[in-house]
């Protein structure tokens, strides 16, 4: 298993939810898998922009982002010796909400072994990203 992946149905318009998942600098503030990004590159989301993430049990990286469609997705990737990690957020309407999804993809060839021996965090992480995601988001139309 290389792959990783979860759905969640968020009481907020898409544009919120994509306000705070695209909000990378923010994200320790409401997930607990997130304890500190550091923006390497300055300016707004983009293709090729940096940051580096800390996160509880795991080592320091740095993801570059690889793809983006604002307001609906972005994709980055981690590299380590023999390790390529492949992250997508995206968000989409979803009857008088969204539906967000966050997945996560292995590769390079220790990919298999790594994403074997950490998946119950991998998936123990997204599903606290997904409910940090969802309070942040419902909280915040509620605020205002």
């Amino acid at each position: 298993m290389t792959d990783f992946a979860i759905s969640v149905d968020i009481s907020a318009p898409p544009d919120r939810v994509w306000a705070v998942m695209s909000d990378i600098a923010r994200w320790p503030e409401w997930t607990p898998t997130v304890t500190r990004v550091d923006l390497l590159d300055p300016g707004p989301l983009a293709v090729g922009k940096r940051a580096r993430i800390r996160q509880p049990r795991l080592p320091v990286a740095i993801w570059r982002i690889t793809a983006l469609d604002p307001g609906r997705s972005f994709t980055w990737v981690t590299r380590s010796p023999g390790v390529e990690v492949t992250a997508r957020h995206s968000v989409e309407p979803s009857g008088t909400g969204s539906r967000a999804h966050l997945a996560l993809h292995f590769g390079g060839m220790l990919g298999s072994l790594v994403a074997r021996i950490t998946r119950g965090l991998n998936i123990r992480y997204l599903g606290l990203e997904a409910a940090g995601l969802r309070q942040r988001s419902e909280a915040s139309r509620e605020g205002g």
